[in-house]
């Protein structure tokens, strides 16, 4: 008998930004696993189901803890924000699945912060980009380097997820930095905070002012790559198609 685990991607959380699988899964979970802060987004409407959280580096158990329940015979589901397969916790539950053959995974997308965020700004990733966590928790510092430099020179439209935290307040200066070494000064970026929640708030700047910018944990910061402009106040990256001025009329 296979007991199937539901690792759900639930985007920033706002229930019209999730789909409609995943609200079904959630709706026919007895167990909702997941970090505090996004257990506390879906508290209202779930506040009668059985809830189980673990703080931040402790992953591995909250994991865990899903194949062990759902051996029970409970139907289980792990929650991520964003998308549970863009640094969220499908690759560890299926490393860990290994050691539980009974069990399978039922992996249920959700939309990631590039893609939100991007809908806030206007269109900054509608050509080739690439996504760039600054957090070195998991990832050495160096190698991080070593791809912020690849994309710029690769002219990527960049994202860049985990931007700054207390112990990391000066990352996104130091990628910005990096990435001047190839980019010039003025070129268009942008960021959003708290996508899809309460207070949203999002800029367009050039690449030398976000430099200066001091963001929290929750932003998501858009890099234009060389044909990125700001048009009618929002970050655009063009994808090539020959479009005539238009004539006002």
């Amino acid at each position: 008998m296979k007991h199937i685990i539901n690792v759900i991607g639930m985007g920033p959380g706002d229930e019209n930004l999730m789909t409609k699988e995943a609200l079904h899964a959630l709706d026919n979970s007895e167990l909702i696993v997941g970090y505090g802060v996004y257990l506390e987004l879906l508290s209202e409407r779930y506040k009668d189901k059985e809830l189980y959280q673990t703080p931040m580096k402790q992953e591995e158990k909250r994991c865990r803890y899903c194949f062990e329940r759902a051996l029970e015979g409970k139907k289980v589901s792990l929650i991520c924000s964003g998308d549970a397969g863009i640094y969220g916790m499908a690759s560890l539950m299926y490393e860990i699945g290994r050691g539980y053959p009974s069990c399978e995974l039922n992996i249920i997308p959700g939309i990631t912060a590039a893609s939100s965020g991007a809908a806030v700004l206007g269109a900054p990733i509608n050509h080739d980009f690439c996504v760039i966590s600054l957090s070195d928790l998991l990832t050495p510092w160096e190698k991080i380097e070593r791809r912020l430099k690849a994309a710029a020179e690769a002219d990527f439209a960049i994202v860049i997820y985990n931007p700054s935290s207390h112990k990391r307040a000066d990352y996104l200066k130091k990628a910005c930095d990096i990435i001047l070494d190839v980019v010039e000064e003025n070129r268009p970026c942008g960021y959003v905070e708290n996508i899809g929640r309460e207070g949203t708030n999002y800029k367009v700047c050039t690449l030398g002012e976000l430099k200066n910018i001091s963001v929290n944990m929750f932003t998501t910061v858009f890099i234009g790559n060389s044909t990125t402009e700001i048009i009618a106040g929002k970050l655009v990256t063009k994808r090539g198609y020959p479009v005539e001025a238009a004539h006002e009329i």
